[in-house]
């Protein structure tokens, strides 16, 4: 029997969105709230990847790194000589999924139900340009949203899917620590989880096929690496990684670089190179969608080319940050809702690496600035300069900004302690046009990390404060005054 045959429920409604992660329960919340008529429809755990096996329990995981840690940075400044921290994996794994149930409230059926959206717990498919069914329901709707998000993908490399190896989706189930992971992978998830694991007690080795950070500023690979070298956890970069295969106690695969060839032998393997679209079994081609290896194709205003149905989040093919799908949401609320002409525009998109120290950016590296802008000016300021920094001992660390000659910001990096959150004041002066000078004349507080952002504006201003012709001109007023 096929779906149409099975399908018995007719819905009409204004919205019918799939997939309950962070982008389709925003555009869902947002157009209900509205007033519209919508239809959610999830097959899987409400939250989707951000709740259940990403942002969430990767982030509570990395505090409880940061907590071990912070045994070997008290004995720096002279407390807890001696002494170590005692790691109870179970423990630490219970307070992820604690944190994931402490949220999930605000994910639940339960919660979006009270909005007036109807949530239908099934696998959803287009069977036409304006229907969908799911179970036994065929859904037709003025807007449609495909928001299913993007799921961790194995590198075609022989025997690697036979080695069962974990992944984002999988790795915070352990309860017992490992003793040597092996992580294929060097981008923010194979960093992330390199350092906390290492934190925890685990030996830890990554092989990563480029170089690390290869997105974000070239001052910044350089610092990660010494930390990481000065943690003990072992990178290969530029390597291959080839031949894994289970053996006894685990896993072992062969890595070659330009100058090396040696076989690793690792208790567990976590896969992070790299996510796949959930496009499989939507029928968009039945809905007139077009698609590609990245998601679904979509136009400025995340139309498809079928222009009743949007798609959001990491299933449009673009950057895949929860606070993406997010915004994405706003941008589909404002065109489908009020039927403005809203456009997505990524000038201050920010992203940050949670790596300790924290690696966080917002809008154009020089070198995109240069491609884009030509001829730039930039101003590197180091947490060594800044005396809050010097009192904790976290003196690691910069903020890079990137300039036009007149002074327009293009782009920020931080690498230090709370970069990610100190990075949002740049990301307001790129979105707001807000003047450099405005960040230079501020009053910060003291001592503060902060402090540095207003240290790096007033720098711009350096040359032109205490050059020749404000001297004379300071000069010439000291004369003429009483």
């Amino acid at each position: 029997m096929t779906a149409n045959n099975q399908a018995s429920h007719l819905i009409e409604c204004d919205v019918c969105v799939i997939g309950a992660g962070s982008a389709g329960l925003s555009a869902a919340s947002g157009a209900a709230q509205l007033g519209a008529k919508v239809v959610l429809i999830e097959r899987g755990a409400m939250g989707g990847d951000c709740l259940n096996t990403g942002c969430v329990p990767s982030k509570s995981f990395i505090a409880a790194a940061h907590a071990a840690h912070a045994f070997k940075a008290a004995m720096a400044m002279g407390v807890g000589e001696g002494l170590a921290p005692k790691v109870d994996f179970q423990a630490v794994h219970d307070h992820v999924h604690a944190v994931i149930g402490a949220i999930a409230p605000n994910d639940s059926v339960e919660r979006f139900e009270g909005m007036g959206i109807t949530v239908l717990k099934e696998s959803a498919s287009f069977v036409s340009p304006t229907e969908v069914v799911a179970g036994n329901h065929r859904i037709t709707a003025r807007r449609f949203v495909v928001a299913t998000g993007s799921r961790a993908s194995l590198p075609p490399i022989p025997g690697l899917a036979a080695c069962k190896p974990l992944t984002n989706e999988t790795i915070f189930e352990l309860t017992t620590r490992p003793d040597h992971l092996l992580i294929l992978g060097g981008g923010p998830i194979g960093l992330e989880m390199a350092q906390a694991f290492r934190r925890l007690g685990s030996e830890v080795t990554v092989v990563d096929a480029g170089e690390i950070l290869g997105k974000d500023e070239p001052e910044a690979a350089p610092l990660i690496r010494k930390v990481f070298a000065d943690e003990g956890i072992a990178l290969h970069e530029n390597a291959q990684f080839a031949d894994p295969k289970l053996v006894d106690g685990g896993v072992q695969a062969t890595v070659k670089t330009a100058s090396d060839t040696r076989t690793i032998s690792a208790s567990h393997l976590l896969v992070a190179a790299g996510r796949t679209p959930n496009l499989d079994g939507l029928g968009l081609d039945l809905a007139g969608v077009k698609t590609n290896k990245k998601g679904v194709e979509v136009d400025a205003r995340l139309r498809s080319s079928n222009h009743r149905v949007y798609a959001l989040g990491d299933v449009a093919g673009g950057p895949q940050f929860t606070h993406i799908a997010g915004y994405h949401a706003g941008i589909f609320v404002r065109n489908a809702m009020f039927g403005l002409p809203s456009k997505v525009d990524y000038a201050a998109l920010p992203w940050v690496t949670y790596l300790d120290p924290e690696v966080a950016h917002v809008g154009l590296t020089e070198a995109d600035a240069r491609k884009q802008h030509g001829e730039v000016t930039t101003i590197i300021e180091h947490f060594a300069e800044n005396d809050r920094a010097q009192t904790e001992k976290r003196t690691e660390g910069f903020i890079k900004l990137v300039l036009t000659p007149r002074g327009k910001v293009l782009g920020a990096t931080m690498v230090g302690p709370h970069a990610g959150e100190m990075i949002t004041l740049w990301g307001l002066v790129i979105s707001g046009k807000v003047k450099l000078s405005a960040v230079a004349s501020m009053i910060a507080p003291y001592p503060t990390l902060a402090e540095i952002s207003k240290r790096a504006a007033s720098a711009y201003y350096k040359p032109k404060l205490f050059g020749k012709l404000p001297k004379a001109w300071v000069g010439l007023v000291q004369k003429l005054l009483p």
